[in-house]
């Protein structure tokens, strides 16, 4: 599915041009442009100073910056945190391939309710015991909706919510992989499990609520990297870390088209150096922005529910 792109601006902004500019240096997607003049106007648009950007009808830039309230001028801050007019062509870049990534996870996240008990029980064994479960630890879930067990591990897997092998068992569950991998997460309580990539492995801690340390490596030299979250204060070892996202998010299923490409490293050279080297393309996340996209994957899959996790028909 394309993205849609969209600038919100108040009449004769001069700042629509140069975010324009900057846009069609990122992306050949058509931009539509909507000009706002009245705060109520603003309010139902989703506009929070001029020029705002949609992205599929989401301000992508809602959490940076100093945003204005209404058909007034917003300020933005780019990669050094000094004022701009606009977003810079690189911050630009990002968002709009954290944008995609997002819609695309969202796109594999249940809506039938059996199929939703099913995928919270599978999270929910994971937490708890650090295993997947089998499929008879699921048949109490899914007594009483008119399909087995195994029908429904087939849709989730159809989905991409999980993987199955082909022995038909739980391979993975994003954020969780049932094999080790480079990211190993330890869980307030004891519990270690493995994430499939760096993203996943720092959304845990935001679908559980609760405290997390993760241990990986830097993917070019092996350097231990460490980051633990704990109540809503996140500490990264070594203090320079970051997160590399492979442009291929998107282009099939997570676990064999990009979570092998989505890595820790111990600074911003190692992970240009390594991109190079493999001739990857993608982009290059902050701390912070890799916390953010880890929260908005994963942060609401354990959210409370408005029906039980057992399916009674």
């Amino acid at each position: 599915m394309s993205q849609t792109l969209e600038i919100l601006h108040v009449p004769d902004c001069p700042n629509v041009a140069p975010m324009l500019a900057h846009l069609r240096q990122v992306t050949d997607l058509p931009i539509t442009t909507h000009e706002i003049s009245t705060t109520s106007d603003a309010a139902a648009a989703g506009m929070s100073g001029s020029p705002t950007l949609l992205v599929n009808g989401v301000d992508v830039f809602a959490d940076r910056g100093q945003p204005a309230d209404g058909p007034a001028c917003r300020i933005y801050r780019d990669e050094h945190g000094a004022v701009v007019p606009v977003p810079s062509v690189a911050q630009l870049r990002q968002a709009l391939a954290t944008a995609e990534l997002t819609a695309w996870r969202d796109r594999t996240h249940p809506h039938d309710l059996a199929e939703q008990a099913v995928h919270r029980a599978i999270l929910r064994a994971f937490v708890d015991t650090g295993r997947p479960p089998v499929n008879s630890d699921l048949d109490p879930v899914t007594e009483g909706s008119g399909r087995s067990t195994t029908e429904i591990l087939a849709a989730l897997h159809d989905l991409d919510a999980i993987r199955l092998d082909r022995a038909g068992r739980i391979a993975v569950a994003y954020p969780f992989s049932a094999t080790p991998t480079r990211h190993r997460v330890w869980i307030g309580g004891g519990v270690v499990v493995y994430a499939m990539c760096a993203v996943d492995a720092l959304g845990i801690a935001a679908m559980l609520g609760g405290p997390t340390r993760i241990e990986s490596a830097d993917a070019t030299t092996g350097q231990p990297i460490a980051v633990t979250m704990a109540a809503g204060r996140t500490s990264w070892s070594p203090t320079a870390a970051v997160v590399f996202l492979s442009a291929k998010a998107g282009s099939g299923p997570s676990a064999t088209c990009c979570c092998d490409d989505v890595n820790f490293f111990a600074d911003e050279t190692t992970a240009r150096n390594w991109a190079a080297h493999q001739e990857f393309s993608g982009q290059i996340l902050t701390q912070a922005d890799a916390e953010a996209l880890g929260t908005r994957l994963f942060g609401t899959l354990l959210a409370p529910a408005s029906h039980p996790a057992t399916y009674r028909g």
